[in-house]
């Protein structure tokens, strides 16, 4: 599916919802996870290079987050990322 069939397939608030998603869990493509099996192989190469400790491949994968955000917080991003996305929001949609 092209770009611009999937804009004309899918809402603003959809595609908010799904990058506020994939910005708590990391990314969903998972090509763009190579973290994971670039992590084994540093923790193997780590290992057998003699490393001190023994060494995970959680040792060498990035963090998403730090710190546990509040709803709050993340509510601001996805507000965010709806208006970069020329979304608006109806506060009275679904009451």
């Amino acid at each position: 599916m092209t770009v611009r069939e999937l804009l004309a397939r899918t809402s603003s608030r959809e595609l908010t919802e799904w990058q506020a998603y994939e910005r708590v869990t990391g990314p969903l493509d998972i090509r763009a996870r190579l973290d994971i099996s670039a992590g084994v192989v540093a923790a193997t190469v780590a290992n057998s290079a003699g490393a001190k400790k023994k060494a995970k491949p959680s040792d060498f994968i990035p963090t998403w987050f730090k710190r546990k955000r509040s709803p709050e917080e993340i509510w601001a991003d996805v507000m965010k990322a709806n208006a970069a996305l020329g979304g608006t929001f109806n506060y009275n949609e679904g009451r």
